[in-house]
C-alpha cells in the first residue's frame, strides 16, 4: 500500500457496518491503518436511536465468534429466544391463534441489540485496537483514486476544523446516506415495494401475559415469549416487537403498499389507531402505564439494491449499498458477509496481490446471495396473514438459509472460492428448488383465502422437529473440506424432501395448482414423497 496516504482503510461510517468492519480489520492485521469518520458525536443515546436490533445466526456468529464480542452480549444485550410468529390479524386472543416459535432454545445462540449501547461498545473497542475513530466528524467532499498507486481523498470537519484524508482503501459505509455510491452513481431500485413505521418504547413488552391459560404459558421453557423477535403477522403486513437491554421495548408495522398504505401509520397517533384496529393485544399492551414513548420514525420503499459494491480498492458495506427486507433480520447478516469479504481483498492486496479478479467474484458470490434472499420478500406480503401455509414458507425459508449459506459463513469459507466451485451444483440445485417454492406457496396461500387451520390454536414447535435442530445444531461442527462438502450435498438433499413433502400436501389442498416447474425438477420424488413435518404443521392445508 502507498505510504503517502494517511491510512491503509478509511472508512466512511463508524456505525454497525463500519465500526465492525474497523475492528475486523485491525483484528486480522494489527499494523494496519484504519480510520473512521462517523457524523454522530459518541456516546450516542441507548434504545432510540436505530433499528436492526435482531440478529440472526451469521449476524450472531460474526459479533461473537469472529470479532470476539461474546461476553458483551451475553452479560449487555438480550439474548434472544428466537423468531416468533402469531397468525392474530384484528385478534385480542392471541392464546387462541396459531403460533410457531420454540418452546426452547435452540443450540445456536443469537442476540437482541440495543444499538446505541452496542454501538458505543463497538466504538470503544475500535479504539482499544487502534482505530482512528474521529466520530462528530461531517464528510464533505469525495475524491475517489483513478490510477492504481493514487490516494483516495475524502475532504471532511472535524472539531470545527477541515481537514483532508488520504487512504488506499475506500469503504462507504454510512448507511442510507451512501456517500461514495452516491457520488458514484451506484444506486439501483427493486423490485420489492414496501413501507414502515417504527418506534421505541419505555418498559418491557410482557408478552408472556398476553393470557391467562396455564397451558399457553407452558408451551415455553422457560416462558420467556417477551425476549423473542415476536411477529403479528396478518395479510400483507407484520408488526415485530424486540425487547432491549436498556429496559426498552422496539415497535415497528412493516408493509405491502397496495394493503395498507404508509399514509396510515406515517405518525405515532395513526400507527396506534391501525394497531387498535388489526393487531388490538399489542395495542392493548402498549396503552397501559408505564410505556412512553421515545422515538418515532417511518419509511417509504425502503429496500434497494446497488449496480456495484466492489471496485478499485473502494467497498461498499451494510445499507450503503444493499437493504432486502427487516422479516427474517437479514441486515447484520450482510454485513457479516461484505465485511469479510472486504478484509480478505485488504489483506490480498496489501500483500501485493492483485485483486480485481477476485473482487468480481465477491461481487457475483454477493449478488446472487442478495437475489436468492430477495425471493423469500418480494411478492410474498398477502401470505403473511394465511396461518396454514406461510408456517411452511417459514420452516422452507429457514432451511434454505441454514443448508448452504450459514454453514458457508460459520465454517469460515465465505470467502473460500475453491470450496464454491466445487460446491456450485448444490447451489444451483437449491436455488431452483427455492426459486419455484415461493411463487407455488405464494399461490397455494392466494387459494387459501383466509382459511383457518382446522384443529384451532396451536403452537408449531420447530424444536420438535428433529432434522431441523440437527440443522441448527450442525452450524458450529467444524470439518474437513470433504466432510463439509458432503454436509451440504446431505442438506440439499433435505431440501428435495422438504420440498416433495410440501409440493404433495399443496397439490392434494388445490389440485391443478402451477406448481412452477417444481414437480419437473423433484422427478420420481414428488411422486411419493416421505414425510418430514409433524402433522400438526399442516393444519387442514392437505384436505
Amino acid at each position: 500500500m502507498s505510504a503517502d496516504a494517511d491510512a491503509d482503510v478509511a472508512i466512511l461510517g463508524g456505525g454497525l457496518a463500519g465500526l465492525t468492519l474497523a475492528i475486523q480489520l485491525r483484528m486480522r492485521d494489527p499494523s494496519l491503518r484504519v480510520a473512521v469518520l462517523e457524523r454522530r458525536a459518541h456516546p450516542v443515546p441507548e434504545a432510540a436511536f436505530k433499528v436492526g436490533e435482531s440478529t440472526v445466526e451469521i449476524g450472531a456468529h460474526y459479533f461473537a465468534e469472529v470479532l470476539g464480542l461474546r461476553e458483551h452480549l451475553e452479560a449487555a444485550q438480550v439474548r434472544k429466544f428466537g423468531f416468533r410468529f402469531f397468525f392474530s390479524d384484528r385478534r385480542m386472543d392471541v392464546g387462541n391463534c396459531t403460533e410457531l416459535g420454540v418452546g426452547e432454545l435452540l443450540p445456536t445462540p443469537s442476540w437482541q441489540l440495543d444499538r446505541g449501547r452496542f454501538e458505543n461498545f463497538l466504538g470503544a473497542r475500535a479504539r482499544e485496537l487502534g482505530v482512528d475513530f474521529r466520530d462528530g466528524a461531517t464528510v464533505r467532499t469525495l475524491a475517489p483514486a483513478h490510477g492504481d498507486d493514487d490516494p483516495h481523498l475524502v475532504g471532511f470537519d472535524h472539531d470545527g476544523r477541515e481537514a483532508t484524508l488520504s487512504a488506499h482503501w475506500l469503504v462507504d459505509a454510512s448507511g442510507r446516506a451512501a456517500l461514495l455510491k452516491r457520488h458514484l452513481g451506484l444506486a439501483e431500485e427493486n423490485d420489492h415495494d414496501a413501507n414502515a413505521a417504527w418506534w421505541r418504547v419505555e418498559g418491557i413488552v410482557d408478552v408472556d401475559g398476553w393470557s391467562d391459560d396455564p397451558a399457553w404459558r407452558a408451551r415455553c421453557t422457560p416462558p420467556e415469549r417477551w425476549r423473542s423477535t415476536n411477529h403479528m403477522c396478518g395479510p400483507g403486513y407484520w408488526v415485530w416487537l424486540i425487547p432491549l437491554a436498556s429496559g426498552a421495548h422496539s415497535l415497528g408495522i412493516v408493509c405491502d403498499p397496495r394493503l395498507h398504505p404508509l399514509e396510515a401509520i406515517d405518525s405515532h397517533d395513526k400507527a396506534m389507531a391501525w394497531l387498535r384496529e388489526h393487531q388490538p393485544r399489542v395495542a392493548a399492551s402498549l396503552d397501559a402505564p408505564g410505556h412512553a414513548l421515545r422515538d418515532f420514525r417511518f419509511m417509504r420503499h425502503f429496500s434497494h439494491g446497488c449496480r456495484q459494491v466492489f471496485g478499485n480498492r473502494w467497498a461498499l458495506t451494510g445499507e450503503a449499498g444493499l437493504f432486502l427486507d427487516p422479516f427474517y433480520s437479514p441486515g447484520s447478516d450482510f454485513i457479516a458477509i461484505a465485511n469479510s469479504f472486504i478484509c480478505d481483498l485488504a489483506a490480498r492486496g496489501r500483500a501485493g496481490e492483485r485483486v480485481e479478479g477476485r473482487a468480481g467474484l465477491y461481487q457475483q458470490l454477493y449478488f446472487s446471495f442478495y437475489a436468492n434472499t430477495m425471493t423469500l420478500f418480494r411478492g410474498q406480503y398477502p401470505l403473511f396473514g394465511d396461518a396454514l401455509v406461510m408456517p411452511l414458507k417459514i420452516v422452507w425459508d429457514y432451511t434454505f438459509y441454514w443448508a448452504l449459506l450459514a454453514p458457508m459463513f460459520f465454517s469460515g469459507r465465505i470467502a473460500d472460492v475453491a470450496m464454491f466451485g466445487r460446491l456450485r451444483a448444490q447451489f444451483e440445485r437449491a436455488s431452483a428448488l427455492n426459486a419455484a417454492m415461493q411463487p407455488l406457496l405464494r399461490d397455494w396461500g392466494a387459494r387459501n383465502a383466509g382459511r383457518a387451520p382446522a384443529d384451532g390454536p396451536r403452537l408449531l414447535d420447530q424444536c420438535r422437529i428433529d432434522w431441523f435442530r440437527e440443522l441448527n445444531r450442525a452450524l458450529s461442527e467444524r470439518l474437513d473440506d470433504d466432510a463439509f462438502a458432503g454436509r451440504i450435498a446431505g442438506n440439499v438433499a433435505r431440501m428435495d424432501r422438504l420440498a416433495a413433502d410440501l409440493l404433495a400436501h399443496a397439490r392434494d389442498a388445490h389440485p391443478g395448482l402451477d406448481d412452477h416447474g417444481l414437480g419437473a425438477l423433484l422427478g420420481d420424488a414428488a411422486i411419493a414423497p416421505a414425510p418430514t413435518l409433524p402433522a400438526a404443521w399442516y393444519g387442514d392445508a392437505a384436505r
